[in-house]
C-alpha cells in the first residue's frame, strides 16, 4: 500500500554540488522522474522541489520512521520529482 505523505512528514534537504549540468536530460523523462524504492508493502510518496537548481542531492528522511535516502540531482528535466520510500519498521536497522 502506497501512502502520498504530506511534505511535513519529511525533511527534504537539498546540497548543492555547485555545478552546472554538463549532459542533456533524458527524453523519455520530459516532467521528471518518480523514483520507486519498493512496490509492495507500505510505502510513502513524498513529491521534491522540481526540478533542482542544478547539480546536487536531495537528503529525504521520514520524521515517523526514520528511512531515509539520498536521490542526485541536475538541475534538469529529468531529475526526481517524488519518491516513494518503504516504512522502516520500528526496531528495523537503519
Amino acid at each position: 500500500m502506497v501512502a502520498t505523505a504530506p511534505a511535513s512528514q519529511f525533511s527534504i534537504e537539498w546540497r548543492d554540488a555547485g555545478r552546472e549540468p554538463e549532459c542533456q536530460p533524458d527524453p523519455d523523462y520530459p516532467e521528471g522522474i518518480d523514483i520507486v524504492m519498493q512496490d509492495k508493502g507500505l510505502s510513502c510518496k513524498v513529491d521534491l522541489p522540481y526540478p533542482a537548481k542544478r547539480c546536487g542531492a536531495y537528503l529525504v528522511r521520514c520524521l515517523i520512521c526514520g528511512r531515509g535516502v539520498v536521490l542526485s540531482t541536475a538541475g534538469r528535466a529529468d531529475d526526481p520529482r517524488s519518491v516513494t520510500m518503504p516504512c522502516r519498521e520500528i526496531g528495523e536497522m537503519q
